[in-house]
């Protein structure tokens, strides 16, 4: 390694300390008395849905807090699956600007054995309240309830079983995404840190290689996925487009979360070679799919709008025409598209930590607000909303995913000192 690299501590180990413990538990405490607030309120404010609209369903308190857990699960998997994924694209594409903060990013995937748990409890626990596709009386042709179109799509659920007894495939389907994708992430975790014992380029060749693997199996998985847990709610309903419109949501809340943990560390003492030409680099990739996000969704209403198909177009009716839902649409685009554009749009904006806090902050909330969206108007009709409950359980799982990633983090060498690129990387200058 040439002299520059000398004046920097590279046996830098992340601290996670007491006070930066405390604040991150003081926003779990305060989210878990919100979301307790939350609760108590459903129980006891809990009105019964009347008239044949609602299907003659009553309404029950705990289908919120299920719709909440799912809305939860899917982002923060998200998050952490997209951590791994960033990763390994800059194995994929050579690239050294990044390389002293490719451990900030693969730390995300800490969450991933917590999220599978999670996700397959909350599946097993709430899967009537949360998807109608598992009631069986819609596979029953002498059900009065017989549902052709979801009879239809029953084989992708329930195969090679009867449709309507037991989702084997959709169940296999999670297990098998949640499998690989920590099974990458653990060895993805592996090789980088054998790196700082090894030297040499063999490490960086061997993860080059799994990266573009996993890159593969991300890209068919992470749509797949997408349909399965987000789709499969408004089960009449597709879009073509929507495993991309997903990944952008994941990604776009990914590259943020990264970016402001980059921040944290630097404003900690950490990272001392990342130069404001790195936090320039992270700023674009947040502003530029910031645009990527919106250019989907957009493309999705209006190819939508425009041809006006009654069994598409259901999907924006049902949240542009809610009391509940329509705002949110607006206050969505707002959170995650028109100001984000306009406050990163300068150079100096992304080369500021306080405008990128900001910025990446809004964005996180923004696209829990995107995934409440696509979640709650298929499983709670008029009964969902943001209230208590919602902003409770974003705290206690947001606060979770930052206790595990920050003490992933905490185990091992921040940067990897034997990167044949870290030198390219004390030189980035844009």
């Amino acid at each position: 390694m040439a002299h520059d690299a000398q004046h920097y501590n590279l046996d830098q180990k992340f601290e996670f300390k007491a006070s930066t413990m405390k604040s991150i538990m003081t926003v779990l405490v305060i989210g878990a008395i919100l979301l307790g607030i939350g609760i108590v309120m459903a129980i006891f404010g809990g009105h019964h849905e009347e008239g044949a609209e609602a299907g003659a369903h009553a309404f029950h308190w705990y289908e919120r807090l299920y719709a909440n857990l799912w809305i939860n699960n899917v982002y923060f998997t998200g998050i952490a699956i997209v951590g791994v994924f960033f990763f390994a694209i800059q194995y994929a594409a050579q690239a050294g600007w990044s390389a002293p903060i490719v451990r900030v990013m693969l730390s995300f995937g800490n969450w991933l054995p917590y999220a599978a748990v999670l996700m397959i409890a909350t599946f097993f626990l709430a899967n009537h309240d949360l998807f109608h596709w598992t009631h069986s009386y819609l596979f029953d042709k002498a059900s009065p309830e017989y549902d052709k179109i979801i009879d239809g799509k029953g084989a992708f659920f329930y195969w090679p079983m009867a449709k309507g007894t037991f989702p084997v495939f959709y169940i296999a389907r999670m297990v098998l995404f949640f499998g690989f994708w920590v099974f990458f992430f653990n060895k993805l975790k592996k090789l980088s840190y054998a790196e700082d014992t090894l030297g040499g380029s063999t490490s960086w060749y061997k993860i080059r290689s799994m990266s573009a693997y996993f890159i593969i199996f991300f890209a068919v998985s992470s749509s797949i996925s997408a349909w399965d847990w987000v789709m499969s709610i408004d089960t009449h309903w597709f879009s073509t487009l929507f495993g991309w419109y997903v990944f952008s949501s994941w990604f776009v809340a990914g590259l943020s979360a990264m970016t402001l943990l980059t921040i944290f560390l630097k404003g900690e003492g950490y990272l001392e070679m990342i130069n404001e030409n790195h936090i320039h680099d992270l700023g674009k990739f947040v502003f530029g799919f910031t645009i990527f996000w919106t250019y989907l969704w957009f493309s999705q209403f209006l190819l939508i709008y425009y041809a006006n198909i009654p069994e598409e177009s259901v999907y924006f009716i049902e949240r542009l025409s809610s009391d509940v839902y329509g705002p949110f649409i607006f206050v969505n685009i707002g959170m995650n598209f028109v100001l984000p554009f306009l406050v990163l749009m300068t150079r100096d904006a992304k080369r500021h930590g306080v405008f990128l806090k900001l910025v990446c902050s809004l964005i996180i909330a923004g696209h829990w607000v995107d995934f409440f969206l696509m979640v709650q108007p298929g499983t709670l009709g008029h009964n969902g909303g943001v209230g208590f409950m919602e902003v409770g359980m974003f705290l206690v799982y947001g606060s979770a995913v930052a206790l595990v990633v920050l003490g992933g983090l905490a185990k091992g060498n921040l940067i990897p000192k034997n990167h044949p690129m870290l030198e390219e990387s004390y030189h980035h200058h844009i």
